[in-house]
């Protein structure tokens, strides 16, 4: 799966969908411009040690990306959408979007891409969640789509015994 965080501005929200990406296998793709360095504080706190794991690229900008990920199936979460994220069925290649925290993915990819658009459902007048919240619950749906292939499916305790 990959994930891409269009223009992201709060750098504990990049550093935990990060560690996210490590933990499922996931690639993450940064379109600048980026609201904080790669290198804050924040970042690597939330990230926590996970971070020079993560499996990420840059792109200046959307046309970057989209000129180096030529055919990419691409879902677009915002809450302007008339689906929900349950409403699709994702493959394993497929991409993910989310937007800049304050504003979304621009509208002029929205419409663009009217077909390809998924929603969280939420009770009305409620703006949105939050973006790192966002992209756990849409990212585990496909992975749940696929069976969680490769993935730990049972846990075992540290001290004691499952009876």
């Amino acid at each position: 799966m990959n994930i891409i965080l269009h223009e992201p501005e709060i750098p504990a929200n990049t550093g935990n969908i990060g560690r996210t990406c490590v933990a499922t296998g996931t690639r993450l793709h940064l379109i600048e411009p980026l609201g904080f360095k790669l290198t804050e504080y924040a970042v690597k706190r939330s990230g926590m040690d996970y971070w020079p794991q993560l499996d990420y690229v840059r792109y200046i900008n959307y046309a970057d990306f989209l000129e180096k990920n030529p055919g990419a199936k691409i879902f677009f979460a915002t809450t302007k959408a008339k689906r929900t994220y349950c409403d699709v069925e994702y493959g394993p290649d497929d991409y993910i979007m989310f937007g800049k925290e304050s504003h979304g993915i621009p509208e002029e990819i929205l419409v663009d891409n009217e077909e390809y658009c998924i929603r969280i459902p939420m009770l009305p007048g409620t703006r949105s969640l939050n973006l790192s919240n966002s992209v756990n619950i849409v990212l585990y749906e496909a992975l749940r789509q696929q069976g969680f292939k490769g993935m730990e499916l049972t846990g075992q305790l540290h001290e004691l015994e499952w009876k």
